[in-house]
């Protein structure tokens, strides 16, 4: 099984290859582009990244970037974006290690959410619920609303204050969303 560390940048190219080889042609690009991009935004908290390598080889990856209300320095929670296994590493729980590493780290600093994007059956696999990110709006309008879901990270009396959240400058293209 691959290892699992915090990626840094001299990890790009290798970052940028697995997202081009897991996603479909009309995404590769863009995908591969933010989660480069991300290696190298400075934000408090930390936005961060993890990646699984194989005899040297990158073969997993995931980031995630810290949302705040908007207009508040009240830090929610971290935004899961992008997570990818290489085709030849998929079905082996190497995603499921990615996630489960990087939501430890955001609960470690202190994160009371984990939101994500994506496809609710896989997602739901690890508690991404959609009625928790409900009272959450998205930094951009969504294409497919259904897919924007939130895990909780605290008791529900400790939850944040719902509203409009903002993101990292990577994060914030309305193409991506």
């Amino acid at each position: 099984m691959p290892d699992v560390r915090r990626a840094t940048p001299k990890d790009e190219a290798g970052i940028r290859a697995v997202h081009q080889a897991a996603f479909p042609a009309v995404e590769r690009e863009s995908v591969a582009a933010l989660a480069v991009d991300l290696l190298h935004v400075l934000s408090k908290p930390e936005t961060f990244s993890f990646v699984a390598v194989h005899e040297e080889d990158i073969v997993g990856h995931v980031a995630f970037s810290p949302v705040k209300r908007e207009g508040t320095a009240e830090w929610v929670g971290a935004i899961l974006a992008p997570l990818a296994v290489h085709p030849d590493f998929q079905h082996r729980g190497l995603g499921t290690r990615l996630i489960e590493t990087g939501v430890e780290a955001v609960t470690s600093l202190g994160g009371r959410v984990v939101f994500v994007y994506g496809d609710s059956q896989y997602y739901g696999r690890f508690g991404f619920l959609p009625e928790v990110a409900e009272p959450y709006v998205p930094p951009c309008p969504l294409q497919y609303p259904f897919g924007w879901q939130a895990k909780p990270l605290v008791a529900a009396d400790d939850f944040p204050t719902p509203g409009r959240l903002d993101c990292v400058p990577p994060l914030s293209d309305p193409k991506l969303w």
